[in-house]
């Protein structure tokens, strides 16, 4: 294993770590929102205790996102200097703009959110509330303009070998950025979506009949239903983005070796690269290329494609694409027959009669958006490889002159860190689970005073 491997494996550890908090408070932020806004409405305690249980674990994660993110942001100058000393005429601004126009909102506004529900005005708070949700959002944004940059650069020049901008518009609104933005926020909400619905079917099953619980349960049921299929079809039009401007990906995610029409969707596969074949085939004839070319015979390209005559292979990994694309819609599958079932139960019995099997169904998918979008994010940047920035910048390119045995030594330590911090995260929420309507204090009468 050498550094470029290493240092591969120790910025995807720490992507998937920092990823799973954000993917978290970009879609609580607008549910915290719309609970206050409904206790305005309506003067229910129940949303406002449903505030109060949920913005501690917006506030957690929010720390987490945070401190990944600095650790993360680190990497760009030890293990991938190439990356900026190409690209950061480009990538500097980008992450920039990011602190300019949503960290100083979150650090201005979140201590009124967290702390101020009490101490400031009805309107003020739901003000912070609206302004952290929107930075959240902002935050989204701009990485999510980078990250789309790195796979369909536009607006920019190469001089001497270094990325120059030319047209800042081409470069934020570039070709895959409006899909893979869309597709991000939906995938966050249908996190948040299930994290609400699973914890309030735990808290459910060990008793805790709250009004509150009954709600968030019905909350995260219904949003999960309205979201699932704006996420089948947004995959699909980025899927047909990405068709266009990264083919090779595409081919990798069908496990397409020639360039045919009639190509099958494969449901299970096991691509061999040395062979340069599939075994085990499990496919549905010609499904692939109704989806991507709508037509039974439209034609998909081929990894065999992205083969020089001397055996320099250009495209990405094909087993790690192939499967980790086939999780990622397994999972959205489930959550679609969950949602929907779920929906259909509550209007014919209501929350308070849902069996208890697909109460501990839901239980066990409260962490299934993070499932979901590991498995979406791998497709996405394995696809891309050998490129760092596709056509531009490869990942050979990038990478530091460091000794591996360092990279090795630090990425152990990243691992375990993480590893015990995930497992503290996921105890704490369930904790406050476990304590259920003990955790909203009793609130002093300026919170009960709805927004004017």
């Amino acid at each position: 294993m050498d550094t470029l491997l290493l240092s591969r494996i120790q910025f995807a550890a720490n992507i998937s770590f920092h990823i799973l908090f954000p993917t978290i408070t970009i879609a609580l932020g607008w549910a915290l929102l719309f609970f206050k806004l409904r206790f305005n409405r309506t003067k229910d305690r129940k949303w406002m205790d449903l505030y109060l249980f949920w913005v501690k674990v917006f506030a957690l994660s929010f720390a987490l996102g945070v401190v990944s993110g600095i650790t993360m942001s680190f990497q760009f100058g030890t293990n991938w200097p190439g990356f900026m000393e190409t690209v950061g005429n480009v990538a500097g601004p980008l992450l920039a703009y990011e602190i300019l126009t949503a960290f100083f909102l979150e650090a201005v506004f979140l201590g009124i959110m967290l702390f101020g529900a009490s101490r400031v005005p009805g309107w003020l708070h739901t003000l912070a509330t609206f302004l952290v949700a929107f930075g959240t959002t902002m935050s989204a944004f701009w990485i999510l303009v980078l990250n789309s940059w790195m796979h369909t650069p536009v607006g920019h020049e190469l001089r001497d070998g270094v990325v120059h901008a030319v047209d800042w518009w081409a470069i934020v609104f570039n070709p895959s950025m409006p899909y893979r933005l869309a597709h991000m926020l939906l995938a966050s909400g249908l996190t948040v979506a299930f994290l609400i619905a699973g914890l309030s079917a735990w808290r459910w099953l060990r008793g805790d009949k709250a009004p509150e619980v009954a709600t968030g349960l019905r909350f995260g049921v219904i949003l999960g239903a309205l979201l699932i299929p704006v996420q089948i079809l947004a995959g699909d039009m980025h899927g047909l983005n990405t068709l266009e401007h990264q083919p090779a990906k595409v081919a990798a995610m069908e496990g397409n070796w020639e360039t045919r029409g009639h190509v099958p969707l494969l449901l299970f596969a096991l691509p061999d690269e040395v062979a340069r074949e599939n075994r085990m085939e499990i496919g549905i004839p010609s499904l692939a290329s109704v989806i991507l070319k709508h037509d039974p015979a439209g034609v998909v390209p081929g990894l065999n494609d992205f083969v020089a005559e001397d055996g320099t292979v250009t495209h990405p990994p094909v087993a790690a694409v192939f499967w980790s694309f086939r999780v990622m819609v397994g999972i959205g599958v489930l959550m679609l027959v969950a949602s929907w079932a779920g929906v259909w139960m509550l209007w014919r019995r209501g929350a308070e009669s849902l069996p208890r099997p697909y109460l501990w169904g839901l239980t066990g998918m409260t962490f299934a958006g993070w499932g979901a979008t590991l498995a979406g994010w791998y497709t996405t940047e394995i696809g891309r490889q050998p490129w760092l920035v596709q056509g531009v910048l490869t990942v050979e390119e990038a990478v530091g002159e460091i000794a591996a045995g360092m990279v090795l030594t630090t990425l152990i330590a990243y691992l375990v860190i993480y590893l015990v911090l995930l497992a503290a995260y996921i105890g704490v929420i369930f904790h406050l689970a476990r304590k259920g309507g003990r955790v909203a204090a009793p609130l002093t009468a300026p919170v009960l005073q709805p927004a004017e």
